[in-house]
């Protein structure tokens, strides 16, 4: 920022006509230009220091008859120390024009003869560390107003027209030589060029001649060309598709069973859950901590609507409010904080969701700096501010990045590597080129790899109860037969498709002869799973809504899915019904049998209830928040909007490539697919039978018959997650 003593007028100085000018203008400003926005640039310049509490005042005055949370705000920051040059540096970075030009035409400006225009604030060199974040501000006053263009080593940079350029998490690559070209249309100028230096801060070490020459041990090298190990490998998967108060989603169902699988085969214990709301997904993650431990490797998924804010990415549970804001989600740095505290040997993040700004959400987050470690990897699916796509198949989805992802995960290459190629394939798809690019962030420095061997350390106490923690979490009921006094014996199966959905099939294994109609069905489940009647005891499991494991379930049964398993506070306690008529008679015959299976799969840990631990994640999202009036203590009604990218009609278009290629055959510069790509907004239930898995469902049933139909049709919908 620009010093004071610099040849410009403390704010405190202007005159009450011109500072009651300005604040109109702010009060009534469009959404980005208000006098909140301005409150955040001036606070994040690092010179200006504004609490909450601050904001809060400053909002309590509209409750006034002529008050102006505006000019409260102008005299706050004149108070402590602003001039009229860094006030017009915020107005410029919001592009408040009419208030530039208030300021221009006062003749306040001292300093800035005739307007010219001239840089106040210069870049500042920076020394970091990979994983940093790079801030670099060029601040420059001027009638008309300035323009901004970065350039590192002589190319501009994208997304650099602004006067502060960002990178929050940094490597090797962002390393060079910095400037800012400041211009408007009569003149233009260049800032100081500075150098950017991207690596661990050199520190002097003595050391011997003997441990000079230890260093070039050919041992050493030897062990350090070791393939890495993991001393376990867990993974949380989660996929939001049903939410309460925005677009429906398709994909996260396919998306999460397909790497479940692929995973499983790569020896991770797996945790895949659907649909969760914002304590179920805060307990999951807690959960999914115990898992943890020094040398896991660790991977979380997520498929559903999300964003990033000021670097930082959130997930949107299904239940949250419309609009929502971050103490409604899930920070994705700060779950990256916990599992460190874990002395993870590899954290994977994969993000299959948009990083689109919520531009209702000015929520900066305080977050403890994370650990300089070298086993970090994030795959986003789409780039900073983008949207990311599903692509429609058989009628069934998947995400764009999915699709590309399960070509090549069990492939046994280090992670980045990997995700570089499938980078590439997902750039050689046309329906998404120029839209969507996987995004890779990384600061593993080992070859490590999701194929590497599992050692175990031992039977440890801790791995002991990370297996048990696992097991309890896929338990499944025993196969079972029922005799009923007719003489008719029923079997009762159950299978897992996800760690939150149970298939419970029926079927008459016994039938005396004298009996020549025979049904039998399952029913009074618990409220808690919301189970329809019309959606149950179907006679496939397509019909029920299960269009993942049909092909490993015996044939000739009824059918039901139990969703939403982690809502089940009892034991899952239903009724058998058996319906037979005899011949020569009209009256049906009914025998009913209660059968309790405990709680199976994912209810056992009670994801249902509360917050299970004290280290929440929404904590960090409460503190510094600009909004006084959304807050407790504050009198004034909270306003909600709906973001634009959230409206129905503000999907982008339909795109019809030329190409026609078939899913098995990978043609070089075209991606596998064709047809309409759509975007996630507008997506209804979907019925359609699905490819072939990798790996079995689990079943208590031994005698799986297997009968599938395999579709090389391809169908696109353009579908984005918020």
């Amino acid at each position: 920022m620009a010093e004071p003593g610099r040849g410009s007028l403390p704010l405190s100085g202007l005159a009450p006509p011109l500072l009651r000018r300005l604040s109109e203008l702010l009060d009534r400003a469009a959404p980005g230009k208000g006098w909140r926005d301005l409150a955040q640039r001036a606070g994040s310049s690092g010179r200006v220091r504004l609490s909450p509490l601050d904001l809060e005042q400053c909002s309590l005055k509209v409750l006034e008859p002529e008050g102006s949370p505006s000019w409260s705000l102008l005299k706050l920051l004149g108070d402590r120390g602003c001039t009229v040059v860094e006030l017009m540096q915020f107005l410029q970075a919001l592009e408040h024009t009419e208030a530039l030009q208030c300021l221009s035409h006062s003749g306040s400006l001292t300093g800035l003869p005739g307007n010219k225009l001239r840089i106040c604030v210069q870049p500042q060199a920076q020394s970091l560390a990979v994983g940093g974040a790079l801030v670099l501000e060029c601040g420059a006053v001027g009638n008309p107003i300035p323009q901004y263009q970065w350039f590192r080593n002589g190319f501009p940079l994208a997304n650099g027209s602004k006067n502060v350029y960002m990178v929050t998490y940094v490597d090797v690559e962002h390393q060079g030589t910095y400037w800012c070209h400041v211009f408007n249309d009569q003149e233009d100028e260049d800032s100081d060029k500075i150098e950017v230096v991207i690596g661990r801060k050199a520190m002097a070490v003595e050391c011997s001649e003997e441990d000079l020459s230890d260093l070039q041990k050919p041992e050493l090298q030897e062990q350090a060309d070791h393939r890495p190990v993991a001393t376990d490998k867990v993974a949380l998967l989660i996929g939001n598709m049903s939410y309460w108060n925005h677009p429906q989603l398709k994909a996260p169902m396919v998306d999460v069973y397909e790497l479940t699988n692929l995973l499983r085969q790569l020896d991770f214990k797996v945790v895949s859950l659907l649909d969760l709301t914002e304590p179920e997904m805060r307990n999951a993650v807690d959960e999914f901590l115990l898992l943890l431990d020094k040398g896991v490797y660790g991977l979380l998924y997520y498929a559903g609507h999300g964003y990033e804010n000021y670097g930082n990415s959130f997930m949107v549970p299904i239940d949250a409010p419309n609009p929502y804001r971050s103490a409604n989600c899930l920070c994705v740095q700060n779950i990256l904080k916990r599992m460190q505290e874990k002395e993870t040997g590899l954290n994977v993040f994969l993000l299959d969701m948009c990083r689109k700004r919520n531009e209702y959400d000015d929520t900066i987050l305080i977050l403890d700096a994370l650990k300089v470690t070298a086993n970090i990897v994030f795959g986003y699916a789409t780039c900073q501010g983008a949207e990311a796509f599903e692509i429609q198949q058989s009628g069934l989805a998947n995400g764009i990045f999915m699709k590309f992802l399960k070509d090549r995960l069990l492939e046994d290459k280090k992670i980045t590597v990997l995700l570089d190629e499938v980078a590439e394939d997902m750039g050689k798809c046309h329906l998404t080129k120029g839209k969507q690019a996987l995004e890779i962030r990384s600061s593993l420095s080992e070859k490590r790899a999701l194929t590497d061997p599992i050692q175990q350390t031992g039977s440890s106490a801790e791995s002991q109860a990370r297996n048990l923690q696992w097991a309890k979490a896929h338990e499944l009921p025993e196969s079972m037969y029922l005799e009923f006094k007719c003489g008719v014996q029923i079997q009762l199966g159950f299978a897992a498709e996800f760690s939150n959905v149970m298939i419970i099939y029926t079927r008459i294994v016994k039938q005396p002869p004298e009996i020549v109609v025979c049904r039998a069905y399952v029913t009074d489940f618990a409220l808690d799973l919301d189970v329809d009647p019309k959606e149950a005891n179907r006679g496939t499991p397509e019909e029920t809504g299960s269009y993942l494991v049909s092909k490993d379930l015996p044939k000739h049964c009824l059918y039901t899915r139990l969703s939403s398993l982690q809502k089940l506070r009892e034991h899952l306690i239903f009724t058998v019904c058996l319906h037979y008529e005899y011949p020569g008679t009209e009256y049906t015959m009914d025998e009913r049998k209660e059968v309790n299976v405990g709680k199976p799969l994912i209810a056992k840990l009670g994801l249902h209830h509360g917050f299970k631990t004290n280290n929440c994640l929404q904590t960090c999202c409460l503190a510094n928040n600009r909004f006084p009036n959304h807050m407790e203590s504050s009198p004034v009604a909270t306003e909600y909007f709906l973001p634009s990218h959230c409206q129905p009609n503000s999907c982008p278009g339909i795109y019809l490539p030329n190409h026609v290629c078939s899913d098995s055959i990978r043609q070089p510069e075209a991606c596998s697919c064709n047809g309409i790509l759509a975007s996630r907004h507008e997506v209804g239930n979907c019925q359609p039978p699905v490819e072939e898995s990798n790996v079995p469902v689990e079943t208590t049933d031994d005698t799986v018959e297997l009968e599938f139909l395999l579709s090389d049709k391809l169908r696109f919908s353009k579908q984005q997650y918020l």
